[in-house]
């Protein structure tokens, strides 16, 4: 799967020096994954700066300055978009990624089932979008999907 992630990457980096950014990734269920899709492409040292893995509610409130979590979880909109802001904050990038959820196998609850993930960018000026996804399948499965949801969440954000 790592070829498709490539591919995404690739395409993700052609858009990101068409505008001369540089990428920031913030990342909680997916504990650097998308940073390493990310790095698999050789030159992404042009457009990607650096990537965040706060995966402990704790490291999202020190590292990224996240201040949502005791109200609304790790797992919601607010502190997904909270984790791109703050990850932009603390870089040199004009765009950041950010992904909080629930991979499971466990940790899953009724209101936030297992596949439950927030993807949320933001271009630097611009307010955060942030997107609900719900994957299915076992826990790397439910990771790679939302590798690959934040990369198309990014192709978005640099088309408009």
């Amino acid at each position: 799967m790592l070829s498709d992630f490539e591919k995404l990457a690739s395409t993700a980096g052609e858009l990101l020096r068409a505008k001369s950014y540089k990428l920031v990734t913030a990342e909680s269920c997916t504990g650097g994954l998308l940073s390493a899709a990310i790095t698999s492409v050789a030159g992404s040292s042009k457009w990607f700066e650096r990537g965040f893995v706060t995966y402990s509610n704790e490291s999202k409130q020190e590292v990224l300055g996240v201040q949502t979590v005791e109200e609304f979880g790790a797992v919601s909109e607010q502190t997904a978009c909270a984790m791109a802001r703050g990850a932009l904050k603390n870089s040199h990038a004009e765009v950041s990624l950010a992904i909080t959820g629930v991979a499971g196998p466990d940790g899953g609850t009724k209101e936030k089932p297992i596949g439950t993930v927030w993807i949320a960018c933001v271009v630097k000026g611009e307010s955060a979008h942030a997107t609900l996804n719900h994957f299915a399948g076992n826990r790397q499965s439910v990771r790679e999907q939302a590798v690959s949801a934040a990369l198309n969440l990014l192709f978005d954000a640099l088309q408009l």
